[in-house]
């Protein structure tokens, strides 16, 4: 039986510039708009909260409520 990554959500390990996958999958989801993230468009997320993001302004703005606190 051949197994498919598609419409299944990768875990991944957020680093500094890239990411490491530790469970395949095709897409991630934005720790703050719930939005679907394909593994190609991930281009945001913290390495600091292990979380990605769908946009710059999300990122921002979830650093941003994270330094007040």
């Amino acid at each position: 039986m051949l197994l498919s990554n598609k419409n299944r959500m990768a875990k991944l390990q957020y680093l500094p510039g890239t990411f490491r996958i530790v469970s395949s999958g095709d897409h991630v989801v934005c720790a703050v708009s719930g939005e679907r993230i394909p593994l190609e468009d991930l281009r945001y997320w913290s390495v600091d909260k292990q979380q990605p993001y769908a946009t710059a302004e999300i990122s921002v703005q979830a650093a941003l409520a994270g330094a007040g606190q």
